[in-house]
């Protein structure tokens, strides 16, 4: 069984910043992308950050040059250092992750943590 945990979130201000943790715990033979999505009230859930097993990110328009995605191998732990928030960067925000606990690849996610930024 793979587990992955979120800590982090709170409530800030704007202009404010916070650090995301997930935290992939359980039978882990590998993994490979690890990603934060994030879900505001009445919307889509959307992809913030992603960090392949080479270090190769991407980011979403909204979030590029004010997030900043990493992980620790060692601690299968994935981060989402977030700088600069703004009210709209409120939301649920879930790290997911593709994960061997076997023979093949699966995809987990979190439970999510609440992220919000008052103005």
């Amino acid at each position: 069984q793979v587990q992955l945990v979120e800590s982090g979130g709170g409530l800030v201000q704007a202009g404010e910043s916070l650090r995301l943790s997930c935290a992939a715990s359980g039978s882990i033979r590998s993994i490979a992308t690890m990603s934060w999505y994030r879900q505001a009230p009445g919307k889509q859930r959307e992809l913030v950050a992603a960090i392949t097993n080479a270090d190769t990110t991407n980011y979403s328009d909204s979030v590029k040059g004010r997030f900043t995605i990493s992980r620790d191998n060692a601690k299968n732990t994935v981060y989402l250092q977030m700088n600069s928030l703004k009210p709209e960067d409120t939301a649920v925000y879930y790290c997911s992750a593709n994960i061997q606990s076997r023979l093949a690849y699966h995809n987990y996610w979190g439970q999510g943590t609440q992220v919000t930024v008052s103005s």
